[in-house]
């Protein structure tokens, strides 16, 4: 018997069975059937949610350091030698032989020609000595220089999710957009006060929203506020509307399509709207740590909007979609935004 099974199972050399054959052919169109599926799901989904994150974007500034406010007073260093050499050093020792500092000399007991070069020793490590002490204060020129060249600044990053309702916020947004004047600080400053503002007056849209506040010196800042610009623009397929240090550029008008390649309803229940404003101030900002509540929000959304126009570095607002009818999905939203916690 196990010859004889061993005789029917075992087929010719070179020629395998019809039944493994089968197998094997249906496991390969199995296996392309999932493959070309999961592709045109992939690609299908792609479309739409290029098409449905559309984005705005203005604002502008310069991270230069405030040098003027501070170089006057090491000027008036600089000078304060420089007078007291022309009145003191000058008008004591050269005329008469005595010396600026007249109690040195009695003491001293010289007179004359030598009483004057040994006082102008003595006069110079005074001098070296007051110069030392200022300097490791921080107060000499040289040491009010540096740390003024690189002050703290402030940094930071308010976003809101509003429900797909507030379309007046997004009209805001856009017809700001395309008036405001980037290319100046009072420009920038009117960007961040209408757009503090239009936030405000939509309270009842306000769904979802995140506070993130850093301080850091100004050499360092630039880069970490173009970090969290460059983070914010990545999640836009386009920047449809952009007006960024007075370069205003506008993409034309496409059909808006939602996440499933269908044209947008635009009350479409589940639908939001991002705004997110990044500043970099001069003064430190007094931010609640958390966004939990909308009095949270209210507060950091006041903070940020009385910013001045002598603090203020730089504006970024950002929004996302930009164009009316477009949709983000929550979907969308918790795989863009994970950050975003409930208010």
């Amino acid at each position: 018997m196990v010859e004889n099974t061993k005789t029917v199972q075992t087929p010719p050399l070179g020629q395998p069975p019809k039944s493994r054959l089968r197998l094997k052919l249906k496991a390969i169109l199995k296996t392309c059937f999932v493959f070309a599926l999961a592709a045109v799901l992939i690609f299908s989904q792609a479309d739409g949610a290029l098409a449905a994150r559309s984005g705005g974007r203005m604002g502008g500034g310069s991270f230069r350091a405030p040098s003027r406010s501070y170089s006057s007073p090491s000027r008036s260093y600089r000078r304060g030698p420089s007078s007291y050499s022309g009145r003191g050093y000058g008008g004591g020792y050269y005329p008469g032989g005595g010396f600026g500092f007249p109690f040195l000399m009695p003491f001293f007991g010289f007179g004359g020609g030598l009483g004057g070069l040994f006082g102008i020793f003595i006069a110079i490590a005074v001098a070296n000595f007051l110069i030392s002490s200022f300097r490791n204060a921080g107060v000499g020129s040289d040491g009010l220089e540096t740390t003024s060249s690189n002050p703290m600044v402030s940094v930071a990053r308010l976003q809101v999710g509003l429900l797909a309702q507030a379309r007046e916020l997004q009209e805001d947004l856009n017809q700001l957009a395309t008036s405001a004047d980037t290319g100046t600080s009072a420009g920038l400053t009117k960007v961040l006060q209408e757009t503090t503002l239009s936030l405000l007056r939509h309270p009842e849209y306000w769904a979802y929203a995140d506070i993130e506040a850093d301080q850091t010196r100004l050499l360092a800042a630039e880069q970490a506020f173009n970090q969290l610009a460059l983070a914010e623009r990545s999640k836009f397929t386009g920047e449809t509307l952009s007006n960024v240090n007075a370069q205003l550029t506008e993409a034309k008008a496409k059909k808006a399509l939602n996440s499933s390649g269908e044209l947008a309803v635009p009350d479409e229940p589940g639908e939001y709207i991002v705004a997110t404003v990044l500043v970099a101030s001069q003064n430190k900002l007094n931010l609640p740590k958390t966004t939990t509540s909308p009095e949270d929000v209210r507060r950091a959304i006041n903070q940020i909007g009385a910013i001045s126009s002598d603090q203020l570095m730089a504006v970024e607002v950002l929004w996302t979609p930009q164009k009316s009818g477009e949709t983000l999905t929550a979907d969308e939203l918790i795989a863009e935004y994970p950050n975003l916690k409930l208010v």
